[in-house]
C-alpha cells in the first residue's frame, strides 16, 4: 500500500520527515548534527551503526531519542565477558502445562544500543550479529523474527583495549557506518551542562511511526542512480585495494587490505538516502562523497608504514576523491 501518490512527493515527505526529526532529536542531543544525519541514514537505509566514542558523549540518550521520535521501541544491552548468546536472544523455559515456551530477550525491539559490543566474548558477539544479518534469531532449532525496523546501534570504548574482544574484520564489514564521535566545543558544553543540571525536559513529539519508516526503506531502494554514479562509487570501493588496477599509489604504499564489495553497495545505498534527506530526486557524486569515509573507515586496513607515519584512514579516503 501506497502512502504518497507518487514517489517524487514521497521523497519530498522523507525530505520534510528527516527535518522534523532532525529538530525534535536537537531538543535533546545539543550539536552532533552530523552523527544525528548518520544515524538516520542508516536506519532509512534498513543499516546497522557502529559508534566510536569515549563515555559521556551521549550515545544511550541518543538512542532513546531517536527511537522516541519515531515511536519505535527500544533496548539497551550492556555487552559484558559473561554474556551468554541466550541472555540477548532469548531462552526456552518449561510452562507450568509442562510444555517449552520460548521468552524473548532483548533483541526484539526496533532498536537496540548494543553498548560496549567488544567487551563481550565472539560466541555473543556472533549471536548479535545473525540477528543484524537475517533480522530473525534461531534458538532450539526455531527461528524467531524479529520485529520491523530493526535497527542496531553498537557502540565501542577507542579507549580501553584491555579485556576486550575487537570485532573480526568479517563481523565489522556487517555495519553500515562507522562513525566517530568527539567532544563538544566549549559552546555545546556549556549548553549541555545547562540543560542537564535543572529538571526541565523537552516535550518530544513522535513524527513517524514503524509503518512509515518501512515504506520509507523500501522508497530509498526505489531512487534511481544514475550510471557515472554507480561506477564511481563502485571505483572509490575497488581504489582502496592494494594491489588491484584502480589502486592508488597511497592506497599500494599505506594498507593492507581494502574494502569488499559490501562497501559498494553500501556506498550507492547511502547516497541515495542522503539525496532524499537532501530533497534530491537522484543521487549525485557529491551524495556518495558525503558517506563515504563512513562507510569505509572501518573496512580499510592501514598497515605498519601507515601508522608509523601517521597517516590516517580518512586522508586516505579523502585522497580517493
Amino acid at each position: 500500500m501506497s502512502l504518497y501518490s507518487s514517489e517524487v512527493e514521497a521523497v519530498e515527505a522523507l525530505t520534510a520527515s528527516y527535518k522534523e526529526i532532525q529538530a525534535e532529536v536537537s531538543k535533546v542531543i545539543v550539536g552532533q548534527e552530523d552523527v544525528i544525519k548518520s544515524v538516520l541514514i542508516a536506519i532509512f537505509s534498513n543499516g546497522h551503526c557502529l559508534l566510536v566514542g569515549v563515555p559521556g558523549l551521549a550515545k544511550t540518550l541518543l538512542v532513546q531519542t531517536v527511537s522516541k521520535v519515531l515511536d519505535l521501541s527500544n533496548n539497551r544491552i550492556q555487552f559484558t565477558p559473561d554474556l551468554m548468546p541466550s541472555d540477548i536472544t532469548g531462552s526456552e523455559i518449561l510452562g507450568e502445562d509442562r510444555s517449552f515456551k520460548f521468552i524473548k530477550g532483548p533483541l526484539f525491539s526496533n532498536i537496540i544500543l548494543a553498548d560496549e559490543i567488544n567487551r563481550t566474548p565472539p560466541k555473543t558477539q556472533a549471536a548479535l550479529l545473525e540477528a543484524m544479518q537475517e533480522r530473525a534469531v534461531t534458538t532450539s532449532g526455531v527461528n524467531h523474527k524479529l520485529p520491523k525496523p530493526f535497527f542496531v546501534l553498537a557502540t565501542q570504548n577507542p579507549i580501553e583495549q584491555e579485556g576486550t574482544y575487537p570485532l573480526p574484520e568479517a563481523q565489522l564489514d556487517r555495519f553500515m557506518f562507522n562513525i566517530k564521535l568527539d567532544y563538544p566545543s566549549f559552546e555545546e558544553e556549556l549548553e549541555v551542562v545547562r540543560n542537564t543540571t535543572s529538571n526541565v525536559k523537552p516535550e518530544l513529539e513522535t513524527i513517524l511511526s514503524a509503518e512509515q519508516i518501512e515504506y520509507f526503506q523500501h522508497l530509498v531502494r526505489n531512487i534511481p542512480v544514475t550510471d557515472n554514479v554507480l561506477s564511481y562509487a563502485v571505483k572509490l570501493a575497488n581504489k582502496t585495494r592494494p594491489g588491484t588496477v584502480h589502486a592508488t599509489d597511497k592506497v599500494n604504499q599505506y594498507l593492507t587490505w581494502g574494502a569488499g564489495p559490501r562497501a559498494s553497495q553500501f556506498l550507492v545505498l547511502g547516497a541515495k538516502c542522503h539525496a532524499a534527506i537532501m530533497g534530491k530526486y537522484s543521487p549525485d557524486i557529491e551524495d556518495v562523497q558525503a558517506i563515504a569515509i563512513e562507510v569505509l573507515r572501518h573496512r580499510i586496513i592501514r598497515n605498519y608504514k601507515a601508522e608509523a607515519e601517521g597517516v590516517s584512514v580518512e586522508t586516505i579516503i579523502k585522497s580517493l576523491f
